[in-house]
């Protein structure tokens, strides 16, 4: 029996014998919609997850995946081959002699079975400019922008850069790329001229598509500008594509840039897809590589079991097409399962905090798919926002990019699921490219902040840090490994394969090393603990272990915590918390609240994980599309203020400069 299977096999039995009231689990729901639909691929119960489980690992599963490989996907070369290759050698490969073209499987085959259908919500920064694109409309869109490409002599392997903000147009340009064969390199449109011109020349791009101006949070973003202040040292771009967002009066650089529908209004709107090999790069994504088969294959199957998605969903990631989250669940996970899509352009708090729950009453969606702090952000807003919509037509909610804390948790069961939706608390990263850990709607019952058992494919371990040895049984705490490799892993850092083996196999060799601390508990869950940040006084410590004891206090909102050097203890976890806005604590002295957030982190975790420092802020500096940004926590807290590099996907840029000021002045005393 492996390891993974003796995790599994001392879990209690699941669902029907974990009572409701059980603050601790939350079996699956009766979900809604389920009078009419069809069953929930996987279920009904955790028997039914287990026995699916060990066809995609065990001696057998070569067939499991070649099975699923065809039923999936289309081929233009069937594949001979299931798999092979290893950790140790970083030569993995999933179906090598296959032909196949991801556009086709997005876009072509959906088209031909039902051209009306609808394949985006374009949900507008601006709510009255919100509109459906059917599979026709895309595929034609795409066509004409992949026939542009071929005019201007992209071919088969070569690198086109992607600077689009979230415009429904965004994914008919990366279509478009897999479409001629070409591998995108997308760039987050929040990322500075100087980090698009890294990126542009690292990939040696001819080609860039951006657009005229952003919009968000009913701000315009000067987009174009921005490219052309990267591109004054780009001297390998001879062509940019650019979209008319606004229409606003942009610069324009004469026989360079050319306007988006001036070049699709030349060409037809039909373009033959490029028959691609299985392992032929599909994209590019801030140095990580990913395959065409494989990729694809992950993101179809975690789209369809993972959210239990059905012909006729209407799924809703709210991430940006700029990271991966959006590449493999707004563009290339839904559409290669045939279902509508959504393509969110604003933010959760514009023109108001109930935006979300404006979005999905209006256009009916069954999945929303969001991050924690986005979740964090809407519970502080107050559920006043969430009342008087009709959210009935969600059945599963999503939580993505770093571990949810219990508390939003139950905000996001109670108030967006109406206790009534199944909630997928997944992990994964870039370099998995889809979902390794994750439960599944209507077989796994849930605890609030555990991402549960592994998905299909996914063989992982914990190990103990400093042996490597794997920890065998439940109530167990080290690193996440993977024992195999599975489909949609990337293959290599470009132009670095040595950085991605000495990154990802050589620190545990045989293994898949995630960089997560792990546990396992007593009912064999799995929680993530955050990245391993190194030994405080000689104990593995993580992030997210600190941050969820100093959640627990009852007056604090968010926190970030990262590890800094220590002339004593090697390294010392530094905490940044803000507090409830209804949280009074003028009356207690701010030395005094510091020393009751170090007590209970003494408490829950243990006296050696106390913060060596704890700074009460009035917000942390985070992405545009709400995510904690700790580097700059890290830099700061190490002298290195000055050295913050590329700070231009910051939401509030202010809030770094009372930060640094903050930490300067040193904690209350």
């Amino acid at each position: 029996m492996s390891a993974a299977e003796q995790v599994i096999h001392h879990v209690h039995p699941l669902p029907d014998s974990v009572p409701e009231s059980e603050d601790l689990f939350a079996p699956p729901p009766r979900l809604r919609g389920e009078e009419g639909r069809p069953k929930p691929h996987i279920g009904p119960n955790f028997q039914s997850y287990l026995t699916e489980w060990k066809k995609t690992v065990g001696p057998d599963s070569d067939k499991w995946w070649a099975e699923k490989a065809v039923e999936c996907l289309s081929w233009y070369t069937p594949f001979k081959t299931v798999r092979a290759g290893d950790f140790e050698n970083g030569d993995v490969q999933w179906f090598p002699e296959g032909t196949l073209n991801a556009s086709y499987n997005c876009l072509d085959r959906h088209f031909y079975k039902n051209p009306e259908k609808t394949a985006i919500i374009y949900e507008a920064d601006e709510p009255s400019e919100s509109r459906e694109i059917s599979y026709a409309e895309l595929m034609r869109e795409t066509c004409r922008v992949a026939n542009v490409l071929r005019s201007w002599g992209v071919k088969k392997g070569d690198a086109v850069s992607v600077y689009l903000p979230m415009t429904w147009q965004a994914a008919a340009a990366f279509l478009a790329c897999a479409r001629v064969g070409a591998v995108h390199s997308a760039v987050f449109a929040g990322f500075s001229a100087e980090s698009l011109r890294d990126r542009v020349n690292d990939c040696e791009c001819k080609v860039l598509i951006t657009t005229d101006e952003g919009r968000r949070g009913g701000k315009s973003i000067a987009t174009k500008a921005i490219v052309d202040a990267a591109l004054q040292s780009c001297p390998l771009v001879e062509h940019v594509l650019v979209l008319r967002r606004t229409g606003n009066k942009v610069p324009f650089t004469e026989g360079r840039d050319k306007w988006w529908d001036e070049e699709c209004a030349k060409v037809p709107t039909y373009c033959p897809c490029e028959p691609m090999a299985s392992e032929d790069p599909l994209f590019i994504l801030y140095g990580v590589v990913h395959s065409t088969a494989g990729y694809l294959l992950g993101a179809y199957l975690t789209v369809k079991y993972v959210f239990d998605v059905h012909a006729d969903d209407k799924f809703a990631c709210m991430a940006d097409v700029g990271w991966i989250t959006g590449h493999t669940y707004i563009v290339y996970g839904p559409l290669a399962n045939g279902v509508t899509t959504t393509v969110f352009e604003s933010t959760p708090v514009y023109p108001t905090a109930s935006r979300y729950w404006d979005f999905v009453d209006k256009w009916k969606a069954t999945h929303l798919y969001t991050a924690p702090t986005a979740i964090r952000l809407l519970r502080r807003m107050g559920e006043e926002h969430v009342a008087n919509h009709d959210l009935s037509s969600l059945r599963v909610l999503g939580s993505v990019g770093e571990p949810i804390n219990p508390e939003a948790w139950h905000w996001y069961n109670d108030f967006a699921g109406k206790k009534q939706c199944a909630i997928v608390d997944t992990y994964w990263m870039t370099e998995t490219g889809s979902i390794v850990v994750t439960p599944l709607p209507g077989a796994i019952s849930t605890k609030p902040g555990s991402a549960t058992f592994p998905f299909f494919g996914m063989d992982v371990d914990i190990i103990d840090p400093q042996t490597g040895k794997v920890l065998e049984g439940n109530d167990v705490e080290g690193v996440l490994v993977a024992k195999k490799p599975w489909p949609s892993l990337a293959r290599t850092v470009f132009k670095d394969h040595k950085r991605y083996l000495e990154t990802y196999m050589k620190p545990y060799p045989g293994y898949f090393f995630f960089g997560d601390g792990a546990a396992r508990d007593y009912d064999g869950y799995i929680w993530i603990k955050g990245r391993v940040d190194g030994d405080v006084s000689g104990h593995r410590l993580s992030t997210a272990e600190v941050e969820s004891a100093l959640i627990l206090h009852k007056g604090v909102a968010e926190t970030a915590v990262v590890g800094s050097h220590d002339d004593i203890t090697g390294q010392a976890v530094f905490a940044f918390v803000t507090m409830k806005p209804e949280f009074d604590f003028k009356a207690t002295k701010e030395v005094d609240l510091n020393k009751e957030l170090a007590i209970q982190v003494r408490k829950v975790i243990g006296p050696f994980a106390a913060p060596k420092k704890i700074y009460l802020v009035n917000d942390l500096p985070k992405t545009r599309s709400g995510k904690i940004m700790r580097r700059i926590l890290r830099k700061i807290v190490a002298g290195e203020g000055d050295q913050l590099g590329d700070l231009s996907s910051i939401a509030d840029p202010t809030v770094v400069e009372d930060i640094k000021a903050k930490v300067a002045a040193g904690p209350a005393k």
